[in-house]
């Protein structure tokens, strides 16, 4: 270990020769490699790898909370690689999303569990072996504390609490209810970020290389602010500084109105940081609903980009079809005929109606609005995408159908059973027993309902979990707004 000399005139010296050494290394290159292509070599390295490298993002992304390997690979750089294989041709970017997106919250559930099961203690016997040491450990502990849910959804873009913060939450007792939304979320969107980063590079080292200066100012401004702010953290933690920074704020034109502001909505400003910080009822149930947001999205998305390339069935559409073959017997075909109506129009407006009609009675104005709302954007929404995709519907159909067939309208519609059975079991009723059958009775209709299309084969697959991604969507969408506005009715 090379210890750097402590004196103004050391540290000088070495940095001079940090940077001395990086221009004979730049010079070496460009005297013995001219013509050394990096685009070259990504494509060798690409097709090197090719499909397996769904398994190879997918192990590391489960293994690096699930078994601490964060630790020692940081899991950014399997995604980088990926995004960059997928950005080649070799792999498709949205199932590699998909399998990196699964596996990360798979590990993190993993770990999880081994800290519901094992404690801390079993961490500060063993964590050595795999460099989790005490110290480390409890760093992540102490941001545990002071930021509660916030760590398992923030955290995700923290190498060190990534790591560790699956485990504190189970063995500082956190809910798993309350953990995977978070656990989703933050998941989705980190892998989806460093994958995509991959991606785009991968399209053209060249123009990758014109944003490294841009890159290397962005990051050295983004040095200076960080700085900054720690040093303004660090003076007004105290609050005898508090009081003179805002003192001297309030004397000046430049930031006095900053104060004024702040000082006239203080119940609204500490109110929204409340409503906004995971944690609590009201947090979870915002952030489970961002959660569904972000999923729904993305599958319903990635299949349009999918479909947009290539409108045929997929290898799960063409698996599911010689499935459906192997059971397909009459009075099955009966019963999907009845289930599938279900799923229509004819049944699904009436009822609709009246559930809202019922709703208005009992004055539960923001379940009626987020009803009647998402209604009409699965309506809306599943006529536009379908013109958009224009993908031709599965040939032997055993019932009359007609338009394109990604996403299931049926399949959309259905997602009012779970949602009613949501409203029914958490909102009107919040004293009934057995919620869970109830919830349950729900997902199973609108489960039944999707499938029914497969069955009678009038949908792929890939249709069905599009509209129930679709359905989601629309109420997940409109049920936080509705949320938002309750919260501030009542403050």
């Amino acid at each position: 270990m090379v210890k750097v000399p402590e004196t103004r005139r050391g540290k000088r010296l070495a940095l001079i020769g940090i940077a001395a050494a990086v221009i004979a290394v730049f010079v070496l290159y460009k005297k013995f490699f001219p013509e050394f292509d990096l685009q070259q070599l990504l494509d060798d390295f690409a097709n090197f790898l090719g499909a397996w490298t769904y398994l190879v993002v997918g192990l590391l992304s489960f293994l690096e909370t699930g078994a601490f390997v964060g630790l020692v690979i940081p899991g950014e750089t399997a995604l980088l690689i990926g995004g960059a294989v997928a950005g080649l041709g070799q792999i498709n970017l949205f199932l590699l999303i998909a399998i990196a997106w699964l596996m990360a919250f798979l590990g993190d559930s993993t770990s999880f569990y081994l800290g519901h099961r094992l404690g801390r203690e079993f961490i500060f016997r063993h964590g050595s072996k795999v460099g989790i040491t005490e110290d480390r450990y409890e760093q992540v502990e102490d941001y545990f504390e002071k930021h509660g849910g916030k760590t398992v959804l923030i955290g995700r873009f923290i190498g060190l609490v990534r790591a560790l913060a699956p485990f504190v939450a189970g063995s500082s007792g956190m809910r798993y209810r309350a953990f995977v939304p978070y656990s989703i979320l933050g998941s989705g969107v980190q892998i989806t970020l460093h994958v995509l980063a991959g991606y785009f590079f991968a399209r053209s080292i060249d123009a990758a290389a014109e944003v490294v200066g841009i890159a290397a100012l962005a990051i050295g401004t983004l040095i200076g602010v960080s700085v900054v702010s720690y040093l303004a953290w660090k003076y007004l933690r105290e609050a005898g500084n508090r009081r003179r920074a805002v003192a001297w704020m309030d004397e000046h034109w430049v930031t006095g109105w900053i104060v004024r502001f702040a000082r006239r909505y203080e119940p609204q400003l500490r109110w929204l940081q409340d409503r906004f910080t995971p944690g609590g009822t009201f947090g979870l149930e915002v952030t489970t609903l961002f959660a569904i947001i972000a999923v729904g999205s993305f599958v319903l998305f990635a299949y349009v980009g999918i479909l947009l390339d290539d409108p045929g069935p997929t290898p799960g559409d063409l698996r599911a079809f010689d499935f459906v073959d192997l059971i397909r017997v009459g009075w099955l075909i009966s019963i999907a005929k009845v289930v599938t109506v279900l799923g229509s129009q004819v049944v699904l407006l009436p009822l609709v109606a009246v559930t809202a009609c019922v709703l208005a009675l009992k004055q539960r104005w923001s379940e009626t609005l987020v009803l009647v709302l998402a209604w009409a954007a699965i309506g809306f929404g599943s006529d536009w995408i379908k013109d958009w995709v224009g993908r031709p519907r599965p040939d032997g159909g055993l019932v009359e159908v007609g338009g394109y067939s990604y996403p299931s309208g049926h399949a959309a519609h259905s997602i009012f059973y779970v949602w009613l059975s949501l409203t029914v079991a958490v909102r009107l009723r919040p004293d009934m027993t057995r919620k869970a059958a109830l919830v349950a009775g729900g997902i199973t209709l609108a489960s039944l309902v999707g499938l029914s299309r497969v069955y009678l084969q009038v949908h792929y697959l890939s249709d069905v979990f599009g509209g129930w991604a679709l359905g989601a969507l629309c109420f997940s969408f409109f049920a936080v707004w509705a949320l938002l506005l309750g919260q501030l009715r009542k403050n």
